[in-house]
């Protein structure tokens, strides 16, 4: 059982199965609203949830702004990146998920698995917005 510091966004779909899947596993959940956190007072804390991951996967690509090619997040450095997320909270890759220090984005079912343990892996893309308008389903 570990407490995990849960980054999400309220209402989506794949957070939520995300949770449950955490839940039934039995941690406990301390919920985070990405969207309104002050990153910009913390910016230092976003960039560790990022670790060694190319700067181009630390973004949403369900992210308005990168679906419709305003942002390209693989031509910007790690400044440029934090600068835009800090502004654009969507922008960013969810979950971030912090455990005893340790910080993660993403959620890729196998690696939390091996981290944090998962009672019943689902099998399924938990990180792909699976509304069929995600410029619809994936706005603030």
């Amino acid at each position: 059982m570990a407490i995990v510091h849960f980054y999400e966004k309220p209402g989506c779909l794949n957070n939520t199965r995300q949770k449950q899947l955490l839940n039934a596993a039995g941690h406990v959940l301390v919920v985070h609203d990405l969207l309104q956190h002050p990153w910009a007072k913390q910016p230092d804390l976003l960039r560790a949830f990022f670790g060694e991951m190319p700067v181009a996967e630390w973004f949403n690509r369900s992210a308005p702004a990168v679906k419709q090619g305003l942002i390209d997040p693989d031509s910007l450095d790690e400044g440029q990146a934090i600068a835009l997320m800090v502004g654009q909270p969507l922008l960013i890759r969810r979950p971030l998920m912090e455990v005893d220090g340790t910080r993660v984005c993403g959620f890729d079912e196998a690696q939390v698995d091996r981290w944090l343990g998962l009672k019943i892996p689902s099998g399924k893309d938990l990180e792909t917005c699976p509304r069929q308008t995600h410029a619809e389903a994936c706005k603030p």
